[in-house]
């Protein structure tokens, strides 16, 4: 059998190389987000570097909560609180400004793997100082900073260069003196730091002299760590966290950890789409490389090979398939990784700082995923290969029967009955579950998965509709091409496997591109619409990136500029920050997200539903659905931590912004905001009224400031709010030309597969046209088949989204121009990669079909 498989791989390479292409672009899609998932892996935790490397004990003032490792401490603590103590040989104050800093080319630098950019205190204690100057010098006077590594790589910045530094109340033109490492790290764990003189830093962070957020200290020598931790807990009686920084580091470390694990589990969830659809085309090419060889098989069986042996002989091919396939793949899937980081890139979590991986996992992984995928993939060509019958030997061609319809049809409910593996949890989570985004994506998740495995259902089902459809496009096919159009009938109802299969892996490339533009136009279209019911500014302020998902921010500053513009009415800064609801369950949004509005501008910028009063200082207003998920009502009290301890605030009542674009959760008053969270920056400047130029000339010397008018702006919204989709984008997108791939594939091997029929056609008098009609008429079989399976299977996952989900953002409305553009590119698609096959045929000389299997 090996000697058999050698020689059958050797003379029959060109009907493998489809095959084995299709498994080289199957493997490369998995090898790839194996790879980006490495390298995010490697990112995240090329941060795990520590300010406190030289630290013992961190002393957090207020109670700051243990679960929000890179939160604000909510208190202030002096310093002379903690030097001077017994056990403490050196104390030094840091505070955290989450700033934004502009590269040379005056773009937002984005932290690496997601984090953020602070501005911090430079320590001058050289036992607690963990900062190597790579280059340069400590700063030493305002306005002087030092940066990480990757500030200055990213940013295209050195030293002397000057680097805008946006603040929360306003922009601040520093100079960079020197370039650190931390641990030969380029960053730390919360990300990037820009350090500056304490009291700078003391300032912008508006604490009072001598006063700090946090204290570093540096046991005496023979004190444990441990013992100064708990004399310094007790002396301080509450009024401060106190942690040893080896615990801090390790907590650290373990969000890190948790960090990668997530990205990598997200990457994993998309790549089982890829490591479906390779499934799926290898499986369809593999299938018709046993239809093309039944002869042979037969044959075999007739001189005495087993079933056990025939279906060795398949396996062997796929050994070879994959184990080729596979090194292909692994190389190909270095390009796919680098796109998805620049995909990523583009939704604001850059990995570009880790370099390619090239250990054991990255390299052993795909070439098992790879032999794994062939194998299973052959498994039902192989089973086929061993029931071939020895009288089938005898036939000049093979009919193409359609073998017993029972066994293909409890085939198919059994995988439908799979799909309820993943539809049954779904249903459940959503009565169970309380309302809520994670709710709405876990459930989404099972869906996709259950309506993936609907789609390979009704892949088995397939060869039972070409038979209608091939009579139906056959009648037509008489009328227009008359004797042609009656044979191509004949050849489309004598053979619907190879027909389905074909059509199959349009119907795949359908289901893909259908289902992800129904999900992408409904959301982006309720977002817009929702946002055009919201939105009452006539011009908006944002900071470059910020509309569009890159995280920029503005000084709160701006509103008050634009305000001073002639014909300017009304000038609203929204404020927002998270803040922590003081007794909430882990179920029920322990976290709000705040945002802040000049409540008298209020009304003249955005129409939020309800009846919300004007709020005081003090007051809060909660969207209505925090109000039902906390069994909140007005007149009740929520106590929340800020960056600057615990706020107990009065609910004054319930509102709703139904585009979730501006006011999505809660809303309170500046004064309010100030007590939350007085470093929060404005995330946009909504504006009624002025001159778009005027606007333009106010804000000029603000870095990434951009005025945009209202559809702009909302614009520029939507897109930042499906950005995420980005990344989907381009694993559907990768797959869909790997399921077109599969399409060209078997209509190629299909016509090869009739070698002998075309040439017997033109030695009885067909002429070369009229066999190229059959084989047109044959793929506008797969066009139809192929869309209507791959339309349904698209319109019921948006159905089935929307019914378990309940969410207006996934409404299954398709308008009619998709439908039209989905099935005239499937027809596009089939007509240029039947094009060749059909010349092929038309072209096979009388000797060439009788020496054909």
């Amino acid at each position: 059998m090996w000697l058999l498989a050698r020689r059958s791989f050797a003379e029959g390479w060109g009907r493998l190389v489809a095959t084995l292409l299709a498994g080289v672009f199957a493997i490369g899609l998995i090898a790839g987000s194996l790879q980006f998932g490495l390298r995010a892996q490697a990112a995240v935790s090329s941060g795990d570097a520590s300010e406190f490397a030289r630290t013992d004990v961190l002393v957090q003032a207020g109670g700051n909560d243990p679960g929000d490792l890179y939160g604000t401490p909510d208190g202030r603590i002096p310093l002379g609180a903690v030097a001077g103590r017994p056990g403490v040989a050196a104390a030094a104050g840091d505070a955290r400004v989450p700033v934004t800093v502009s590269g040379r080319d005056g773009k937002p630098v984005l932290p690496p793997a997601g984090a953020g950019t602070t501005l911090r205190p430079w320590v001058a204690e050289p036992s607690l100082n963990a900062y190597r100057l790579e280059s340069g010098r400590a700063p030493a006077r305002d306005g002087e900073v030092a940066v990480t590594r990757h500030v200055a790589l990213a940013g295209k910045v050195g030293t002397g260069d000057a680097l805008p530094v946006l603040l929360p109340d306003r922009v601040a033109e520093m100079t960079v003196v020197g370039i650190v490492t931390v641990q030969g790290r380029d960053a730390v764990a919360a990300g990037d730091l820009v350090l500056a003189p304490p009291e700078t830093v003391r300032r912008a962070a508006g604490l009072e002299p001598g006063v700090w957020q946090t204290v570093w200290v540096d046991a005496a020598p023979g004190v444990p760590v441990g013992e100064l931790r708990g004399r310094l807990a007790r002396d301080l009686k509450g009024d401060a966290t106190v942690r040893t920084a080896e615990d801090v580091r390790d907590a650290h470390s373990a969000a890190l950890r948790s960090t990668g694990a997530s990205v990598g589990g997200a990457i994993g969830m998309l790549a089982s789409v890829a490591v479906f659809v390779g499934l799926f085309v290898v499986a369809n090419t593999f299938g018709a490389l046993v239809r093309q060889r039944t002869p042979r098989l037969a044959l075999l069986g007739a001189i005495g090979a087993t079933p056990r042996q025939l279906k060795r002989l398949i396996r062997l091919e796929a050994l070879a398939v994959g184990a080729v396939a596979s090194l292909g793949g692994l190389l190909v899937g270095y390009p796919v990784s680098a796109l998805l980081t620049r995909l990523f890139a583009a939704d604001g979590f850059d990995i570009a700082a880790a370099d390619a991986q090239f250990g054991w996992v990255a390299l052993a992984v795909p070439v098992a995923a790879g032999l794994l995928v062939t194998q299973l993939a052959a498994g039902r060509a192989a089973r086929r290969a061993a029931a071939v019958s020895p009288m089938r030997a005898l036939r000049a061609a093979s009919t193409g029967a359609e073998g017993r319809r029972w066994p293909r049809l409890a085939g198919a409910l059994a995988v439908f009955a799979c799909a309820w593996m993943f539809f049954g949890p779904a249903i459940a989570v959503q009565y169970e579950e309380p309302p809520g985004m994670e709710r709405t994506m876990g459930t989404a998740v099972l869906v996709l998965f259950g309506c993936m495995t609907t789609v390979a259902a009704l892949a088995v089902l397939a060869p039972f509709f070409v038979g209608p459809l091939g009579g139906l496009v056959g009648r037509a096919g008489t009328v227009v091409s008359g004797e042609a159009g009656r044979l191509a009938r004949a050849t489309i109802t004598r053979s619907p496997r190879r027909v389905s299969s074909a059509a199959s892996s349009l119907m795949l490339g359908v289901a893909l591109v259908g289902a992800t533009a129904l999900l992408a136009l409904s959301v982006h279209d309720r977002f817009g619409e929702a946002g055009r019911e919201v939105l009452r500014a006539d011009h908006a302020i944002a900071a470059t990136g910020a509309a569009t998902g890159g995280g920029g921010a503005l000084p709160r500053d701006v509103a008050g500029r634009v305000a001073d513009v002639p014909g300017v009415t009304s000038a609203t800064a929204l404020t927002m920050a998270d803040a922590a609801i003081v007794g909430a369950s882990d179920s029920a949004m322990p976290y709000l997200m705040v945002t802040g509005a000049d409540q008298r501008d209020l009304r003249a910028t955005l129409d939020l539903g309800g009846s919300l009063r004007p709020l005081g200082p003090g007051e809060i207003g909660l969207s209505s659905a925090v109000m039902e998920a906390h069994g909140l009502a007005a007149g009740d009290r929520l106590v929340l931590r800020g960056d600057r301890g615990r706020v107990a605030l009065t609910v004054a009542g319930a509102y709703h912004d139904p585009s979730h674009l501006f006011a999505d959760q809660a809303l309170v008053a500046p004064a309010t905001m100030e007590r939350l969270a007085p470093g929060a920056a404005a995330r946009a400047v909504l504006v009624r009224g002025g001159d778009r130029a005027a606007l333009a000339r106010a804000v000029a010397d603000v870095p990434g400031a951009e005025v945009l008018d209202r559809d702009a702006y909302l614009d520029a919204t939507v897109d930042g709010m499906t950005n995420g989709l980005t990344v989907m984008y381009g694993f559907i997108g990768m797959a869909l030309v790997l399921a077109l791939f599969g399409t060209a594939t078997t209509v190629s091997m299909s016509v090869g597969e009739r070698t002998r029929e075309f040439g017997l056609l033109g030695a009885v008098g067909a002429t070369e046209p009229q066999i190229r009609t059959i084989v047109r008429w044959e793929a506008a079989t797969v066009v139809l088949l192929g869309s209507l399976l791959g339309l349904g299977a698209a319109l019921g996952t948006t159905v089935a989204l929307h019914a378990v989900t309940g969410s207006s953002f996934l409404r299954p409305m398709a308008p009619w121009w998709l439908l039209a553009l989905i099935v005239a590119g499937a027809a596009a698609v089939t007509a240029a990669t039947s094009a060749l096959p059909a010349r092929r045929a038309s072209g096979v000389p009388v000797l060439t079909a009788a020496k054909a299997e």
